[in-house]
């Protein structure tokens, strides 16, 4: 995955004819499950014009696939921390579902374009963990707005989304694909309650580099404070189980003296 990726590094700025650049911002919210395995971020549940307000509220999150997240508030108490990230999966499997046995996005293989971003996703055991609403998991993973597969030539309407105007901007110090894009009838976001994108027109931003949706904003006068801002520091960083576990399960720290005390 790393090498495809920089040796096939997607440059939106290369003369790409405007419907290559429709197709281009739709594989990369396909893109996401190939791209990382653990992010670090902050996140507000509100959308921003070029940056978020300092008085907005935000929780920052470590995330480490498949299913282990923490979040802490700003002044660094927890306000959620998966537990049971090593738990056995008899019971899972026992169920002999087919389901049960998907595998993880990252041990199967998609087909790629070529600028090495997923075109067409396989089965396997898709989703990310959430807090608060859908469109916390949705905009880890984007592929609502752009379906596990091109839409057929002679079916346009079936694509999820309409996408238009995309251009490359900067994020964050990051840089991302940006597109103004309305929801069609075929639309079905993961959590229909908590879409990444309401009727009418909304600017979509997805980062270049992970495939991540970091920005959401309804551009309708009815629903303008509709969306989301997602800031990434860091990308593939080793996160210790600790980490995510209610209690440590570290054994004693044998650096630390331990006295002895021998009665009279």
């Amino acid at each position: 995955m790393a090498t495809w990726d920089a040796r096939h590094r997607p440059d939106p700025g290369s003369g790409v004819a405007p419907t290559d650049l429709a197709a281009l911002f739709r594989n990369l919210c396909r893109s996401s499950p190939w791209k990382w395995q653990a992010l670090r971020f902050e996140y507000w549940d509100e959308p921003f014009e070029e940056a978020p307000s300092p008085a907005a509220p935000l929780v920052r999150a470590w995330l480490r696939r498949p299913g282990a997240l923490r979040l802490e508030s700003p002044e660094g108490l927890v306000l959620h921390s998966t537990t049971g990230i090593n738990d056995s999966r008899g019971g899972l499997y026992t169920s002999s579902t087919r389901k049960s046995w998907l595998l993880p996005p990252n041990l199967v293989t998609p087909v790629y374009d070529d600028h090495g971003l997923v075109r067409r996703r396989p089965e396997a055991a898709y989703g990310e963990p959430g807090f608060g609403n859908g469109r916390f998991s949705a905009a880890l993973d984007p592929v609502e707005l752009a379906g596990n597969a091109p839409a057929p030539l002679e079916f346009p309407g079936s694509n999820p989304v309409v996408v238009q105007d995309v251009r490359q901007v900067e994020h964050e110090g990051r840089p991302a694909l940006e597109a103004v894009v309305t929801p069609t009838p075929a639309y079905h976001p993961l959590d229909p309650a908590a879409p990444l994108c309401v009727p009418g027109r909304s600017r979509i931003r997805v980062d270049l580099g992970t495939g991540v949706c970091v920005s959401s904003c309804s551009r309708e006068p009815e629903s303008d404070r509709y969306g989301h801002w997602l800031r990434i520091i860091a990308v593939d960083e080793y996160m210790l189980d600790d980490l995510f576990l209610a209690e440590s399960m570290n054994l004693t720290d044998v650096r630390r003296h331990i006295s002895w005390d021998v009665p009279a």
